[in-house]
């Protein structure tokens, strides 16, 4: 997956927490499960799995003009 970062997850680490760390934001875990749908059925990962996080567009910069959007 392009824009994405590779994450090998821990044991006992969830879409949810792993959306946290990524994303600082719980509910962007729909966009992890989404991107890794081998592990949609996954409640709390073993450890070892390695998982796609997409790269985000940061909220701040969808609201700033063009000219100041890098």
């Amino acid at each position: 997956m392009p824009n994405a970062y590779h994450y090998t997850a821990l044991a006992g680490d969830t879409f949810d927490s792993i959306a946290l760390d990524f994303y600082d934001k719980e509910q962007k875990s729909s966009v992890i499960i989404q991107a890794n749908l081998q592990y949609r059925k996954v409640i709390t990962f073993i450890g070892g799995e390695v998982l796609q996080i997409p790269i985000l567009e940061t909220e701040a910069a969808t609201t700033l003009p063009p000219w100041k959007q890098a």
